[in-house]
C-alpha cells in the first residue's frame, strides 16, 4: 500500500506528467466550452412569422401569424420573438411584409402610431386645414407628416386695395405664417401618400392645424380669387429642431391685407386687438 502511494505521488510530482495533464485538462475545457457555445448558438427558438403578404397599415391578425424554430445565432434586438407582440398590431404605413418574413420591430406598430391617426393628434383650440397640393408644390413628395412647414402667401393683382401699399397689378409674396407640422398628406382619393411605398402616388392635399385665428386667414385667403391669391407650403428646418417653435403669425402686413379684402367679424376684431 505505501508503495502505491509513493509512486502515485512520484507520478504527480513528474514536471512531464504535470505538463501532459495540463494541456489534457486544458483540451479537455476548450472541448466542452466550444460545444456549449455552438450547442447554445444552434438550439432552435420559436418566433412568429408571416404567413401571407401583408401590406402597409392593414392589421395584423392571428390567422396571418405562425411559428417557425431559427437558430438563436440569428436573434437580433430587431426580431419580435413573441406572437403576442405581432397579433392585433399594424403594418407600418411605410413598410410591406412579404410572406414567409419575421417581423421586425421597425415594421410592427399599435393604431395609434399610425399615420392616419396622426392627423387627430393637434393641440387644443387649433383647427384642421387642408391645402391643396401637386408634386411640384410638395418639392417632388419631399413633405412628409412630422415635418415642420412654413406657410406663404402670393396675391397678384391687388389693385392698390384700401389700406395697403401694393400697388396696380404687382405681386406680394410673404410669409404668412411658421412652424406649422404637417399632420398627414393624402392622394386625389383620400389615401395616405406614404401608406404603400410600392405604389408612388401624387399628392393632392396636406393636413395640418392652425389656431382658430389663422385658420380664419387661410380660409379667407383661400377665397381670394380676384386676387389670384395662392397658398404656398415651404418646408423648414425647424423639424430638425429638439422643440420646435409654436405656430406664428409672421407677416402683419399680409393679416391686415387679407382683412381688409374681407369681410371683418367681431371676432376677427378681437384678435386683431390683442
Amino acid at each position: 500500500m505505501n508503495n502505491l502511494v509513493v509512486g502515485i505521488k512520484k507520478f504527480l510530482t513528474n514536471r512531464n506528467t504535470v505538463t501532459v495533464v495540463g494541456v489534457i485538462l486544458a483540451i479537455v475545457i476548450i472541448y466542452v466550452g466550444y460545444n456549449m457555445r455552438i450547442n447554445q448558438a444552434i438550439t432552435p427558438v420559436t418566433v412568429p412569422y408571416a404567413m401571407q403578404d401583408i401590406n402597409p397599415s392593414t392589421q395584423i391578425t392571428e390567422d396571418m401569424v405562425g411559428t417557425m424554430e431559427i437558430p438563436q445565432s440569428m436573434l437580433n434586438d430587431n426580431i419580435i420573438r413573441n406572437s403576442a407582440d405581432v397579433i392585433d398590431m399594424y403594418a407600418n404605413y411605410d413598410s410591406v411584409i412579404p410572406e414567409g418574413s419575421l417581423f421586425y420591430r421597425r415594421s410592427v406598430v399599435s393604431s395609434e402610431q399610425l399615420p392616419g391617426n396622426v392627423i387627430l393628434d393637434y393641440p387644443k383650440g387649433y383647427v384642421l386645414y387642408n391645402l391643396s397640393v401637386d408634386m411640384a408644390s410638395t418639392y417632388s413628395n419631399q413633405i412628409v407628416p412630422g415635418n415642420y412647414i412654413d406657410i406663404y402667401l402670393k396675391v397678384q393683382n391687388a389693385q392698390g386695395a384700401e389700406g395697403t401699399v401694393i400697388a396696380d397689378d404687382r405681386i406680394m409674396v410673404g410669409r404668412l405664417l411658421a412652424n406649422v407640422k404637417v399632420l398627414a398628406v393624402f392622394d386625389s382619393n383620400g389615401n395616405d401618400v406614404f401608406s404603400n411605398v410600392e405604389e408612388k402616388t401624387a399628392p393632392s392635399q396636406i393636413i395640418f392645424a392652425v389656431p382658430e385665428e389663422y385658420h380664419i386667414l387661410l380660409r379667407k385667403a383661400s377665397f381670394l380669387r380676384a386676387y389670384e391669391s395662392e397658398i404656398i407650403p415651404v418646408p423648414t428646418n425647424e423639424s430638425l429642431e429638439d422643440e420646435p417653435g409654436d405656430v406664428e403669425l409672421s407677416s402683419e402686413d399680409l393679416r391686415n391685407f387679407i382683412n381688409n379684402v374681407t369681410a371683418m367679424t367681431e371676432e376677427d376684431l378681437s384678435y386683431t386687438q390683442q
